[in-house]
Formats: structure tokens, C-alpha cells, sequence
């Protein structure tokens, strides 16, 4: 590669890295996502909401329902409480929705969130953080094709999946004068325009199980790569010590 395609491809490389950023930054702060990915109980009731409220328009590819014993589940509870009629156990999580409805409806076909947690990563947080903020950041807005706007995501195509859990709330604004023109401000709070079935409480609270899950699913084999972790740590702990010893005794005569 000689110095002019270095310097082509460094100054794509640069732009890419900056729209990535600016895309990072784009809408709200995010907040910290609650929740441990060894919480069994929050993943089965996070796996829950995800069969019910996203699996109808997004699919994960990557992911089988038999995968779900790892959470705790058995296979007689999947086929009971997470399968549709026609699914088995060991099939993927494939979407409802017939693609060529989703990009009529959608403009495109929502993309598969088997790894979403892990790809939405940026300089605001962790994927799990902007997923967390994303579901607590909608109102209802008319002028957008779908009925629904979001400030973690502005103009976003997607509209609320879980609206009937939090109602429909409506966020307070300030205006502000900034280099001679008024600008909206949001202040970081909500009017509750109407009650869903949860409370704010329980809802936020349902929105950590859900991103929990879905940073379960991006790497369901976390839990036991950290435990094994621990272990291998440990042995070269004891195997140092070992060594160590062995060393002092080989020298103890050597003058």
C-alpha cells in the first residue's frame, strides 16, 4: 500500500470513527442498567418478556429455546410457557413477522437481537445501558410514522413494544436561549399522560430483567468463563507459590 492509499484509508477510517461517535452521543445520557447477569430469576422473567413483547418483530437467529436450561429453565417449562404452537424446543428464536410485512410496515426488517446488547456499546456506556434507557425514553408523538418518538433514539421507527406496561408519558422541557436562538431542554423528568398496567417501579424494574436477558444472550457462556476464570486463577496463584518454593530449595546450597 503505498502513501496515498494509507492516507485515503486513514482519513476513512477517521470520519467512520467520528459518525460513529456522533451516533454514540446522539439523543439523551444514558443510564446505568440494574441487574446481574447470574440473577436467575431476573433472566427467566427477562426471557419471559422478550418470547411475548419483542420476538414478534425480532428474531434471535443465533439463540435456541433448549439454550433457556442454562437460566435455570427445564425443557418441559419452555415448551409450556415460551414456545408458539408451532416452534420446537430446539429450534432458534425466529420472528413472527413475515419480512416483506416488517419493511412495508418499518421501511426495513428489524434487525436480530441476539447480540444487540453487545453492539449497541458506545462512549455513553455499555449496550445493556443505552438498551435500558432506550425503553424508558419513549412518548407518544403524532407526527412520526409509527405514533411514537424517543429521546435515547430521536425519530426512531420502532415503536413502543411495552406501552401497555408503562402507559403513555410525556416529557417536560425547558427553553433555553443558546448562541442567540430558544432550544428545548429536556429536563429529565416525565408527565404520566396514562397508567399502564405497572407502576413506574415495577416497570423500570421489568426493563432491567429484559436487558438483562438480552446481555445473558449475547454471551450466554459468560457465567461459566468467569467461574473457570476464578479457578485458573487460583491454581497460578498455588503453582507460583510452588515454584517458588522449588526455586529457594534448588539455590540453598549455591554460594
Amino acid at each position: 500500500m503505498n502513501f496515498y492509499k494509507k492516507l485515503v484509508f486513514g482519513l476513512l477510517l477517521a470520519l467512520n470513527l467520528a459518525a460513529g461517535a456522533n451516533a454514540a452521543s446522539a439523543g439523551i445520557p444514558w443510564d446505568t442498567a440494574p441487574g446481574k447477569i447470574n440473577d436467575t430469576a431476573s433472566l427467566q422473567n427477562g426471557a419471559k418478556l422478550f418470547v411475548n413483547y419483542c420476538l414478534s418483530c425480532h428474531s434471535a437467529a443465533f439463540m435456541r429455546y433448549n439454550r433457556l436450561t442454562d437460566i435455570g429453565l427445564t425443557e418441559q417449562q419452555i415448551k409450556d410457557n415460551l414456545l408458539f404452537a408451532t416452534d420446537k424446543v430446539g429450534d432458534t428464536m425466529k420472528a413472527n413477522i413475515d419480512p416483506r410485512q416488517a419493511k412495508a410496515w418499518f421501511g426495513s426488517n428489524p434487525p436480530d437481537l441476539t447480540l444487540i446488547a453487545r453492539s449497541r456499546a458506545g462512549a455513553g456506556g455499555t449496550g445493556a445501558d443505552y438498551i435500558y434507557t432506550l425503553f424508558r425514553s419513549y412518548y407518544r408523538d403524532a407526527s412520526r410514522p409509527p405514533g411514537w418518538n424517543n429521546l435515547a433514539f430521536p425519530n426512531i421507527g420502532m415503536p413502543h413494544p411495552l406501552w401497555e406496561l408503562q402507559g403513555e408519558r410525556k416529557p417536560i422541557f425547558e427553553t433555553r436561549e443558546e448562541h442567540g436562538h430558544e432550544v428545548h431542554v429536556f429536563t429529565g423528568r416525565w408527565e404520566q399522560v396514562s397508567p399502564g398496567t405497572m407502576t413506574p417501579l415495577q416497570y423500570d424494574q421489568a426493563v432491567g430483567d429484559l436487558v438483562n436477558y438480552l446481555k445473558w444472550m449475547g454471551e450466554p457462556a459468560q457465567n461459566k468463563r468467569v467461574s473457570i476464570g476464578v479457578w485458573v486463577l487460583m491454581f497460578l496463584l498455588l503453582f507460583t507459590f510452588i515454584a517458588w518454593r522449588l526455586n529457594a530449595a534448588y539455590w540453598k546450597d549455591v554460594k
